[in-house]
């Protein structure tokens, strides 16, 4: 939701990491411990939902 510009870079490699270029780009990832830990460390940037 929120922009990358601004924020810390491990911040912003996280955010490449997901796959995430752009501000309010959308990507679909499947539910690992991995991703949830970095989606816990930027709660504050992304909106998450569940998709079927």
């Amino acid at each position: 939701m929120r922009s990358a510009l601004g924020r810390q870079k491990i911040q912003q490699r996280m955010l490449d990491a997901l796959g995430i270029k752009r501000h309010q780009q959308s990507v679909v990832h499947d539910d690992t411990p991995a991703i949830r830990g970095i989606i816990a460390k930027l709660d504050h940037l992304l909106e998450v939902t569940e998709v079927d």
